[in-house]
């Protein structure tokens, strides 16, 4: 019969060692799933349209983000969208500008 002996000490590793195992577990960041936008300012025009990206949407504490599926979205959902996220932007900005004078 044979008997099989475990050991819970770990291995000795050197921290020379331990950084080299630390770079090589380290994942590089996954490609672009569209193709990036160039912009040719060289017109001297000074404004830029994104609406490809969306509407803003201002949070209730001021912070700025974008809908994610926005381009996926149909015309219709967009334009619902567009109407239900226009009108709360309008109410949380009102409301921010009343707290900033409060202030």
């Amino acid at each position: 019969m044979s008997t099989t002996s475990y050991s819970t000490s770990k291995p000795d590793i050197s921290s020379n060692e331990s950084s080299t195992l630390q770079t090589e577990a380290q994942l590089a960041l996954p490609e672009t799933a569209h193709n990036p936008t160039q912009l040719d300012m060289s017109n001297g025009s000074t404004t830029v349209k994104l609406e490809h990206l969306g509407p803003m949407v201002i949070g209730v504490d001021g912070t700025l983000s974008r809908i994610s599926n926005w381009e996926g979205m149909t015309d219709g959902e967009k334009k619902a969208t567009l109407r239900i996220i226009g009108k709360r932007n309008e109410e949380r900005l009102k409301a921010l500008r009343a707290k900033e004078g409060a202030d």
